[in-house]
């Protein structure tokens, strides 16, 4: 086994403990994983701001909250143009700041992800010898009148690909004093 070969199998056991999602036979689903040369808690910093989002997602213009940060508040987020949409209403579903978990779903706007959710998970791991994170994000969503299930997903994935770039990005600009050393596991 190589190193690859252990990275997939980690991937897919955080996969399978963290992002389930109950999928009707109208829906698409998917997993998408990006490994970010940055510590987890710097990561997870910005992935935990509900109330932000546009820190690093590339797309979102603006967010007003609608709540208290907790369980169940809503944000409203106004979209860049370009995109097939102005606005997203999103209520937070899931916020555990010990195992990094990030959970969202999307309750309005003029987009056509209906029934949208995500769930999004930040995992310590080893980049190069210094402290990196990976980060992996799952969604479900219904299908479109007139689109595929491939096509549904296939944008989706877009959308999450272009994030989580712009993540990694954000992450691996903002210095980590204690990033002058290699990072030792024992």
């Amino acid at each position: 086994m190589n190193a690859g070969d252990a990275y997939d199998m980690m991937e897919a056991q955080y996969i399978r403990r963290h992002h389930r999602h109950d999928i009707r036979d109208d829906q698409c689903s998917s997993a998408l994983v990006k490994h970010v040369k940055a510590p987890v808690n710097l990561v997870w910093s910005l992935v935990r701001r509900f109330d932000q989002p546009q820190k690093y997602k590339p797309f979102v213009s603006r967010c007003i909250m609608k709540g208290d940060l907790g369980i169940g508040s809503l944000r409203e987020v106004n979209v860049k143009s370009g995109l097939p949409a102005t606005t997203s209403t999103e209520r937070l579903e899931l916020l555990d700041d010990e195992e990094h978990i990030l959970g969202i779903k999307i309750v309005g706007g003029d987009h056509r992800l209906k029934n949208y959710s995500s769930i999004i998970t930040v995992h310590p791991e080893v980049i190069e010898g210094r402290a990196g994170t990976i980060v992996i994000e799952s969604f479900v969503v219904d299908v479109p009148e007139g689109n595929t299930k491939d096509e549904t997903c296939y944008f989706v994935k877009v959308l999450i690909r272009c994030n989580l770039k712009s993540l990694a990005n954000v992450s691996e600009r903002i210095p980590v004093p204690d990033q002058t050393q290699p990072f030792n596991r024992f």
